[in-house]
Formats: C-alpha cells, structure tokens, sequence
C-alpha cells in the first residue's frame, strides 16, 4: 500500500499532470458553484487548489502529517471576502473539493484494478487524510476570511463615515461621486433619524451591543420600507446608537401614526423631511436636537419624539434656567405638580392649539365643551388676566411642560 501511494505521488506530482487534476477537481467545485466561473475568482481558486494538491499529496506516504494551509489558500479565502460572498460559500468549497478527491482517487483505484485489501487501505488513508486537510484548512481559513470581512467592512464604514461627516460640515462635494460611495442618492428629499437605546436597558445575552445595533437597523429598514422610497444610509454613532437617512417621494404620516411606534429599549429621533445636501443636513441637526430633548423630557414621554412637535422646547430649553423661569412667570399657579392643575394645563394648551375654540379643544380632550369653558374660566381665574394678555407666552410654557415636565 505504501509503495503504490508513493508511485502514484510521483506520477502526479509533475507539472502537466497536476495540473490536469487540479483541472479535473475545480470543474467539479465550479459545476456545483456557479459564483466561481468568474476569470479571477477560477484563476485565485486554481492556485489554491494546486498548492493544496501539493500539500496533500506530499503527506500520503507518512504516518504523521499536520498540513500547513498554503498562502495560496489564504488569498482564495480573502478573495471570497472581498467579493462579498458569505463564508458558507468558502465551506462549501472545501467540502465539494474533498468529494471531488475521493471520486477522482476511486476512479484511479478502479482503473489500476489493485487487490481489494490494498484499495480499502488506500481509500481509508485517503479519507482519514483529506478529512484531516478539509478540518485543518476550514479553521484556518475562517479566520482569515473574517479578518478580511471585518477589513473591508471598517474601511467601506469608515469611508462612509468620512463622507458623512464632509456633509454634515457643509464641505463642497461631488453628489454624483458621493452617492455612488455612500449607496445613497443624495440629490433627493431626506428624512433623518437617530436611533438609540435606553441606558438602563438590560443587556442582551450575547453581544449586546451588536445585537442593540442589529435591533435598531431592522427599525430603520421597517421605516424605510414603509415610508420611503427604498433608499436607506445607515452610520453607527455609538455601540448602541444609529443616524439614518431615510429617501423620501410620498408626504409623510402624522407623529401619532401607529406605523412610528416602537418598543422599549429603543428611542427614535425625526427631524424635518428637506431636500438636497442642505436637506441632508438639516433634518440631521433637527434629528439631534429632538434626540437632546427626548434625553431630557420628563418620565413617561413618548419613544419616538419628532422635532416638529418639540421644535420650540428645544429652542426655549437651551437656556433651562431662563426656560423655568418663563415657566414660573406665564403659569403661575397652573405650574404646581399636582393632578388638577395638570389637567387645566392640558385643557389649556389643546384650547390654544385649536385656536381658542371649545369645540375644537372638547374633541382633543375627549370632554363636553361646557368642560372646556369652566375650565378656561378657572385658569383665567388662577392666572389674573385674560388669554389674550399673553396667549403666545402661555403656549410657549405650556410646550416646554409638555415636554420637560414642572
């Protein structure tokens, strides 16, 4: 048995006849997967299959062996990377490739017509050797194709994250260039969002931050596909954060819209659709600052915060002691934590947001518009002068309460 191994080794090892079995073995791989009968992925698949060959075939006639995983391999394994093809693509080589070497090597058996004892010795040497080879350069080669995988990711990631950060400072870019990099049609209407967790959220049982992650881009591709055109840019900002852009054709849903609900521990921020570059941008910068008020609002506040509905207790709380003060001076003692002055402070902002009707405030609230006259009554009572004194300030305090709380 040994003999005859080492013969065959020498009459396969010379240049023209490897080379015919390495042809033979990766037709039989190709034929199975269709990805590989591109020029370059046969030419990287070739040169690792021959140095594989050689390896191999080097080993059969000792007893001891551990195969070394040639280079060649490696680079097949960082072109399967490359190409963006899954790792399963990578396996499933290595595992036709063996099928492919036990057919040819039974052919051979078959064709020399040796005694049965000497081809069974053969044919198990050869299994337990190529299930070795197989083993070896699987672990190996994962390896490197994750390495690879994680490369190209960082830097397509950090290339997007360059350009985004050029947009968001208000560089000069070619749009046309800039799309073709980032995935994403610039020259179009944006909605802008940011994503987060809650920070006392419960971590996640394995990889929590990159599970948070996972969490958050599947509510932004829910978005998108439901209100979108199907364009979608993603960065992470955080391990447990996202900025999104969503493309936009068709107008938008109210805030109160089910499709914007999600739940617990995520956090959506939305600014205003907009245009172009400067569209971009903005709903961006508006995304942020209802992220900002969001992080400060009171207990209980909702888990998706649009900017339009916050816009003026963002701008009234950037100073917050100037904010509690106007708070103090336009409610006076509509202002105290207690129960019915929260309802008359919610009777009277919905009566200012319906453009001082009963009517329009009763259907808001969800009470007869009796209700909602004694009520405006006694807060006039409270406050010491009519609405119309100070209707504006009034709206502007009770905005920031709604949002920050007293």
């Amino acid at each position: 048995m040994r003999q005859w191994i080492a013969d065959f080794v020498a009459e396969t090892l010379p240049a023209e006849t490897l080379e015919q079995v390495v042809t033979r073995l990766d037709n039989a791989i190709i034929t199975r997967i269709p990805e590989l009968r591109d020029r370059d992925m046969r030419r990287d698949l070739a040169a690792s299959s021959r140095a594989h060959a050689v390896a191999v075939l080097s080993g059969l006639t000792q007893d001891r062996f551990e195969y070394p995983v040639p280079e060649q391999a490696h680079a097949f394994a960082r072109t399967v990377a490359r190409r963006g093809y899954d790792v399963r693509l990578l396996l499933r080589v290595y595992h036709l490739g063996q099928e492919a070497v036990i057919d040819y090597m039974t052919e051979v058996l078959e064709q020399r017509q040796l005694p049965r004892d000497i081809e069974r010795s053969v044919l198990l040497r050869l299994f337990d050797r190529t299930t070795r080879w197989v083993s070896t350069s699987v672990e190996a080669l994962t390896d490197t194709y994750m390495a690879e995988r994680e490369r190209g990711l960082r830097a397509a990631l950090t290339q997007r994250a360059e350009i985004v950060r050029s947009l968001l400072d208000g560089a000069e870019l070619d749009i046309e260039s800039a799309s073709g990099k980032l995935g994403y049609r610039l020259a179009q209407r944006h909605l802008a969002l940011v994503l987060w967790t809650d920070e006392d959220a419960a971590p996640l049982p394995s990889d929590g931050a990159g599970e948070a992650v996972g969490r958050l881009d599947r509510i932004v591709a829910r978005y998108a596909g439901a209100l979108g055109n199907g364009s979608l840019l993603t960065v992470p900002s955080g391990a447990t954060a996202l900025w999104a852009w969503i493309g936009l054709d068709a107008e938008l849903p109210e805030p109160d819209d089910p499709v914007w609900s999600v739940e617990a521990p995520a956090r959506v921020a939305v600014g205003f659709s907009a245009a172009h570059t400067t569209g971009f941008r903005d709903s961006h910068r508006e995304a942020v600052a209802a992220r900002q008020v969001a992080e400060r609002a009171r207990p209980g506040a909702p888990r998706v915060v649009h900017y339009a509905e916050v816009e003026v207790a963002y701008l009234a709380g950037t100073d917050e002691v100037a904010m509690r003060s106007l708070i103090d001076r336009e409610l006076g003692a509509l202002a105290a934590p207690d129960g019915q002055s929260a309802r008359l402070r919610e009777t009277l902002h919905a009566y200012l947001r319906a453009r001082r009707s009963p009517d329009a405030a009763a259907k808001l609230l969800g009470v007869h518009k009796n209700t909602v006259r004694y009520r405006i009554q006694r807060i006039e009572e409270l406050l010491g002068h009519p609405l119309d004194q100070r209707g504006s300030r009034l709206e502007v305090a009770l905005d920031c309460v709604a949002v920050y709380g007293v």
